[in-house]
């Protein structure tokens, strides 16, 4: 059984449970059902936090590894080639975090 069919069969029971009650739990039957509602709610919510969180922490993570890979790179590529060489590394730098910017955009 999915996920996403348990609250479905959990729904299916308690109206069953409900007609077999009556009209005077109604109120009863209201709350339980909000409560669910709001308790499913929270738990995206949650679960949208922390995945807003991880991605926070991979994007600075390819900054920082980007800004340090960057000193070295440089270094090499103006000894030995100038100032084309510097402006290869940079542009490839550059492109590298577009792209990662891009990739991780949401749709």
């Amino acid at each position: 059984m999915s996920t996403s069919e348990m609250p479905r069969d959990d729904l299916a029971a308690s109206l069953a449970a409900r007609r077999e009650l009556g009209p005077d739990y109604d109120a009863a039957f209201a709350d339980a059902i909000a409560a669910r509602i709001e308790q499913s709610a929270a738990v995206r919510h949650s679960a949208a936090v922390a995945d807003e969180r991880a991605e926070r922490a991979v994007a600075l993570t390819v900054l920082c590894v980007t800004l340090g890979v960057s000193i070295p790179t440089s270094a090499i590529a103006a000894g030995y080639a100038g100032l084309s060489g510097l402006v290869v590394v940079w542009a490839a730098l550059v492109a590298i975090n577009v792209a990662f910017a891009l990739r991780r955009r949401p749709r």
